[in-house]
């Protein structure tokens, strides 16, 4: 199941997807997120920039990343919430509920229900 999928599963109602940081910047931009979900790997290029940008606007966030280690996360970004690749609605659940601070991670949290970046 594709993200965008799993996350209207969970509750999610507005899912916007970028495929690289110029649109993901242009998302922000233009719209406010709940949350965001950050692919580590955008193909030339790394959302890790693109993540200060949201602390910087205090919106929770959290990665998904084929990669286990943390050794490749800047040290700034070792201790967001991430899951790994394969993902299903579980781990996801899991990560919603660490990025809005929401203790049942079965449920979707309420802050979820309008708006994602992915």
């Amino acid at each position: 199941m594709e993200a965008e999928d799993i996350l209207r599963t969970l509750g999610v109602e507005t899912v916007d997807i970028a495929t690289n940081v110029a649109q993901a910047k242009q998302l922000v931009d233009e719209h406010a997120f709940d949350f965001a979900l950050l692919d580590v790997n955008l193909g030339s290029e790394t959302s890790f920039d693109f993540a200060n940008i949201l602390v910087s606007r205090d919106t929770p966030f959290g990665f998904v990343s084929g990669y286990g280690e943390s050794a490749m996360f800047p040290g700034s970004h070792r201790d967001r919430p991430r899951i790994t690749k394969p993902f299903n609605e579980t781990s996801m659940s899991q990560l919603l509920a660490s990025v809005s601070g929401v203790a049942d991670a079965g449920e979707a949290p309420a802050e979820a229900s309008s708006k994602a970046l992915r």
